[in-house]
This record gives structure tokens, C-alpha cells and sequence, in this order.
């Protein structure tokens, strides 16, 4: 039997050419996705204007920083994967109560448990930091101090996120994420650099600036969901709060949490050799960095290399979350091949899409990026062939990020996860020491171990897609 329509008030047509309406509901999360994702480059942006050996070392903590937070924050907000599936199916198949009661539970979830988070968070900033230089640990903890503080915000967004995506409603993430932005970007230069009468916080200002601005825009994502537009979900009617419905969105999430807690362990890991090279030879990089004081080359070239290819990254997450959304739709209206035409078409456009952003970054504008995020020669001679490297495999970046995010969509979180758990640790890891550490090919030889991940999460997901057998995951 066919499934009920929509509700009427709010419908998302997918009828017509894939390619249309996959950029339809992209565009927004595209745009909202990059929007947010300017938190942590105008960190880097600003932090190259700080005095040397201030600005090396900024940018050298801010990536294991930021893996901290991902790995707490980040993995408490994979309950939107659950939280996007359920919605996306129970909208499709014409129950719009049912769609809102997945929010209001997921949200309770997120904001209790983020709470918890935090003070793990907290507990655990003394023992990862210890194994990064001390002058770029000091950068760290004063980063983290308050940047931890946001990831209760963080979870609840990405929940009310997900609802919004569930339903098609893209534009309301875009919205928030602009707003909050834009006020991320005055208190950095507010509070970095002490201006408009605020203390200068150099690089914990930055943290702050984040803080503030994440609860900024939950608080507007709160707002949208309780207008009348969306008074059909009844998203925050307490009557609908459910155990049993937090228990199911779960059993999609903690796989997907499981799955970012290893690529930010994995990832970490690989900042901790990378690290490891600046602590080998910390005469060579005072020389070449021209410092006063010690200048983590190495460490601070790949958090610039992070940061520039992270929008290419967003990219990819942001076609890949609306590519979800038409997987569930579709599986929802029992429709399970149409599911796998928006999947291919999907990969088709970021081939298309993420080949000529590659050819840009990688090609054509390497070098004037490279200046834009540094002021440091040496840091900008260090990145300039990794970051060449990444440019090109740029397309299979798309092709593992897009379906991956499909796989979510159809609800297969495990084989995602044990997916990334295998290629993070028999490969990413001991690949990146074994040739920047071992047989010493230094930055070069740890971006390659990241060319190889790459290419096997790009095999591993189209080899699942293409199975098939996910079209047969009922929820």
C-alpha cells in the first residue's frame, strides 16, 4: 500500500530530475554548513595576525583542540543521525506528530546529556594536552576553557537540526548559522585582540567568542521550532516525551557517536605525530620560522591544511546530510529504488562539484590560501605539498562523505561505524607513523596515510551503496 502523503501544509516535492532536487535541499545546508564552518577559519585567520611565536603555536592548538571537542561534543551530536532518519520516515509516511515527538526527545537527551559531556571534557583537557608541546598546550587550554562550555548547544542544534533537515525545512539551519556567525566573527575581534574596550584573550578569546555564539544559535533553531509554521509537529509537547523513542534513536546514534569518536581519536592520534615532528627538531623550526621563541612548523601547517580542506569537508557533509534525507524519504514512502537514485545522483554532482573545488585548492590557488591563513614562511613551505595532495584526492573525499551520510540515512550506523573503526586504526594511524616518523618522510609521508584512508573509505561505502541490502532496514 502506498504510503499517506505529507501534511499538506508543509511538502517537499522530489519529483523530477534528482539533480534538482538534491541542489534544492543542498544549496541551504551547503551554504549553512560553510557558514558555521567559518568559526573555526576565522579562528585561523585571526590567529595569523597575532605576534609570532603567538600565532604558530594558536594555530597549531586549535586542531587537537578541536578534536577534543568533537570527540566529546561531536560525538554527543550524532544523535541528530538518528533523530534525521526518524523524522525523515515518520514525515513521509504522513505522521507529523509522530516527526515532532523525535525532537522533543532527542533535544531532552541531548541537553542532559551534554552536561555530562562537559565535565568529561574538562576532566580529560590535562591529560590529552600534556602530550603536546608546552607552549602550544598553554594555547590549548586557554582555547578549551571555554569552548568546552558550548557543547551542551552544540548537541541540542544539532538535533533541531535534524528535524528541520528531516522535513526539508533546510533553510531554517542556514538562518541560525549566518546569525550566529557573524556574531562569532565581532567577539574574535573583539576579544583576540582586546578591541572596542573588550580584554584581549589572544587565543582563549576565540574560545569564548564560540561559546557565545553556539547558544546564540541553538537559541534561534529554538525559536524557529515553535513558531506556527511547524505547531503541526507539536515538537516540544512534553506528553510525547518517550523513553522507548529516545531508545530507538539511539540504536541509530551511538554507532554514528562510536564512528566520530574514532575518527577524532584517529585524527588526534595523527596530530600527536605530527607533533612529534616539530618535537624532533625544535632548533630547525626556530630558525625557519624566524621566532623568538619555538614555532610548531609542522603542527600549525597541518591545522591550516585542516582548516582550509574542513569547507571542502562541510561540503561534502552538507550534500551528503540532504542526500540522507532523500534516502529516508524515499525508504519511508517505500520506495527503495528511488532511494538509490538520489544516492548516485548525489555522487555524480559531487564528482562534478568537488573536482573543480579540488582543481581550485589544490591547483590554481594553493599558494595565495596558503597566505591568506599564515604568515609564516615556513609554515606555508610545509603545507604547500600535502595540501596539494589533498586537492586532488578531493573528489574521493566526496564520494566516502556523501555515502556515508546515505548509509545514515537508510539507518545502517554499524557498518559505517565498524567501517571507520577498522580504516582509522590498521590504517590511518600506523600508516602515518610508519612513513612521516619511521622511514622518514616527514609531513609528506603522514598526508599520504591520509590519501590512503581516503581512498579505502571511498571503496568500502560505494561497495555497501551499491549492495543494496540497506534498502531493506525497516524502522
Amino acid at each position: 500500500m502506498a504510503a499517506p502523503p505529507a501534511p499538506s501544509s508543509i511538502r517537499v516535492s522530489t519529483s523530477g530530475s534528482p539533480y534538482a532536487v538534491i541542489l534544492r535541499l543542498a544549496t541551504p545546508t551547503v551554504l549553512a554548513m560553510l557558514t558555521q564552518s567559518i568559526v573555526n577559519e576565522i579562528d585561523i585567520i585571526f590567529f595569523a595576525h597575532l605576534p609570532c611565536p603567538e600565532s604558530s603555536n594558536g594555530q597549531a592548538a586549535l586542531l587537537p583542540s578541536l578534536i577534543l571537542l568533537w570527540i566529546f561534543g561531536g560525538s554527543l551530536s550524532a544523535i541528530g543521525v538518528g533523530t534525521q532518519v526518524y523524522t525523515a520516515r515518520r514525515f513521509a509516511e504522513g505522521r507529523p506528530t509522530d516527526a515532532g515527538a523525535v525532537v522533543l526527545n532527542a533535544a531532552t537527551f541531548a541537553l542532559v546529556s551534554g552536561i555530562a559531556f562537559t565535565a568529561l571534557g574538562y576532566f580529560a583537557v590535562p591529560h590529552v594536552l600534556r602530550f603536546l608541546p608546552p607552549a602550544v598546550a598553554a594555547e590549548a587550554r586557554s582555547y578549551l576553557v571555554w569552548r568546552l562550555l558550548g557543547i551542551t548547544s552544540m548537541a541540542v542544534t544539532f538535533a533541531l537540526k535534524a528535524f528541520f533537515d528531516g522535513i526539508g525545512k533546510t533553510q531554517v539551519h542556514l538562518v541560525s548559522a549566518v546569525v550566529m556567525n557573524a556574531l562569532n566573527i565581532l567577539l574574535c575581534w573583539m576579544f583576540i585582540f582586546g578591541n572596542a574596550g573588550a580584554p584581549r584573550m589572544g587565543v582563549g578569546g576565540a574560545g569564548f567568542a564560540a561559546f557565545v555564539s553556539t547558544y546564540v544559535g541553538a537559541a534561534i533553531m529554538i525559536g524557529f521550532a515553535l513558531t506556527p509554521a511547524f505547531r503541526e509537529f507539536r515538537p516540544f509537547d512534553r506528553r510525547r516525551f518517550s523513553v522507548a523513542i529516545i531508545r530507538d534513536v539511539l540504536k541509530l546514534s551511538i554507532p554514528s557517536a562510536v564512528a566520530t569518536i574514532a575518527v577524532m581519536t584517529g585524527f588526534g592520534l595523527f596530530s600527536f605525530i605530527v607533533a612529534r615532528l616539530d618535537k624532533a627538531a625544535p632548533g630547525a623550526a626556530v630558525v625557519a620560522g624566524q621566532c623568538g621563541g619555538s614555532e610548531a612548523v609542522n603542527s600549525a601547517a597541518t591545522t591550516d591544511i585542516v582548516g582550509v580542506l574542513k569547507l571542502t569537508f562541510t561540503a561534502c557533509l552538507a550534500f551528503g546530510t540532504s542526500t540522507a534525507t532523500l534516502v529516508s524519504q524515499s525508504l519511508g514512502e517505500r520506495d527503495p529504488d528511488k532511494a538509490a537514485r538520489f544516492g548516485w545522483a548525489s555522487v555524480r554532482l559531487g564528482l562534478v562539484i568537488f573536482g573543480v573545488v579540488g582543481l581550485l585548492e589544490g591547483v590554481v590557488f594553493t599558494r595565495p590560501i596558503l597566505e591568506l591563513v599564515t604568515h609564516s614562511q615556513a609554515v606555508r613551505d610545509a603545507a604547500l605539498l600535502p595540501m596539494r595532495t589533498m586537492g586532488i584526492c578531493t573528489p574521493l573525499i566526496a564520494v566516502g562523505m556523501i555515502l556515508t551520510q546515505a548509509l545514515f540515512g537508510a539507518g545502517n550506523s554499524r557498518y559505517v561505524m565498524l567501517v571507520e573503526l577498522v580504516l582509522h586504526f590498521t590504517c590511518l594511524v600506523p600508516l602515518a607513523w610508519l612513513l612521516g616518523i619511521t622511514f622518514g618522510f616527514g609531513l609528506v609521508g603522514i598526508w599520504a596515510a591520509a590519501v590512503v584512508y581516503i581512498a579505502g573509505l571511498a571503496c568500502a561505502m560505494t561497495w555497501k551503496f551499491a549492495s543494496g541490502d540497506w534498502k531493506k532496514i525497516t524502522l
